[in-house]
Order: C-alpha cells, then sequence, then structure tokens
C-alpha cells in the first residue's frame, strides 16, 4: 500500500514539474534587431544583449578552444614516441605562441582588441539584410566577421625570425 502511494505521488510530482524544452539557437535575424539599438543606446537593453552575445560568443570558443587543445595534447602523448614529441614541444606552431588556443577557431584577438571593436564590426555585416538573410544562426555570422576581421596571421617581421 506504502509503496503504491509513493508511486502515486512521483506520477502526480512528474505530470506537476513544468516542460523542459531543448534551448533554440539565436538567429541572424533576431540579433541584427537587438544590434540595431546599438548606435543609439549603448547602455539599452537590446545594445547590451548585443554586446553580450558577442562577449559570450568569444568567451565561448576561447574556453572551448583552450579545453580540445589540452585534450589533443593529451591524445598525442598518449601515442606518439618519445622522438616525435621533443619535435612536437620544441618546434610549437609560432601562430599558437603568440595568439593561444584560438587559432584553431581560425580566429585571434591576440593584441588586446576593445570589445566596442569587435561589436561594431559585426553590427555593420548586420545592417547587411544579404548577409542576414545568408546566415540563419546569429552564431554563424559573429563567427564570419571573427575570422574574416581578425585572422591568425604573423606579421612580417615576426616570420623572418
Amino acid at each position: 500500500m506504502l509503496s503504491s502511494l509513493r508511486t502515486v505521488w512521483i506520477f502526480i510530482a512528474a505530470l506537476a514539474a513544468p516542460m523542459t524544452y531543448a534551448v533554440e539557437p539565436l538567429s541572424t535575424d533576431e540579433l541584427a534587431e537587438h544590434c540595431a539599438y546599438y548606435p543609439e543606446d549603448k547602455t539599452g537593453t537590446d545594445a547590451v544583449f548585443c554586446v553580450r552575445y558577442i562577449q559570450g560568443f568569444i568567451d565561448g570558443a576561447v574556453a572551448t578552444d583552450e579545453r580540445v587543445t589540452k585534450n589533443v595534447s593529451d591524445e598525442y602523448e598518449k601515442r606518439e614516441s618519445f622522438t616525435d614529441r621533443a619535435i612536437r614541444t620544441r618546434a610549437p606552431d609560432q601562430r599558437m605562441q603568440r595568439f593561444g588556443a584560438t587559432v584553431y577557431a581560425e580566429f585571434c584577438l591576440g593584441a588586446p582588441v576593445p570589445l566596442e571593436e569587435v561589436v561594431e564590426n559585426v553590427i555593420v555585416d548586420l545592417s547587411n539584410r544579404e548577409i542576414v538573410a545568408e546566415q540563419k544562426l546569429a552564431r554563424e555570422a559573429v563567427y564570419a566577421v571573427l575570422r574574416r576581421e581578425y585572422p591568425c596571421e604573423l606579421e612580417e617581421s615576426a616570420t623572418s625570425n
């Protein structure tokens, strides 16, 4: 009897629990709507949403790339010989040394780049209706700007050393 009552209560609790839904990705059009307010009022709710979305994208990419880099490194160490490891660790990629793990994301914000500059570059793209129509998701639009405007290229003087 007690077991049956407990089962009924669990069933009722499950029915009363709020429904959860998958996180729906932000569309480029939605991000463009929020970012359209940025030039007028940089502290307004929509403008702040725009800035925080872009900042979150960058932070997420950096965190993910650092973790992926560590995982790849750990995997190499498991399978490579002593000689392979010596070559890899003594002749590292100059881009990796200079820019960090984001080289794998194909954008580099190595020198401190003001967030405002990045946001303004994204907003320029979002004001182009053709670009908004091409890229369905906001993350694709932000990523395209970061790759185009902040490539991982070493300066000529650094590569000649």
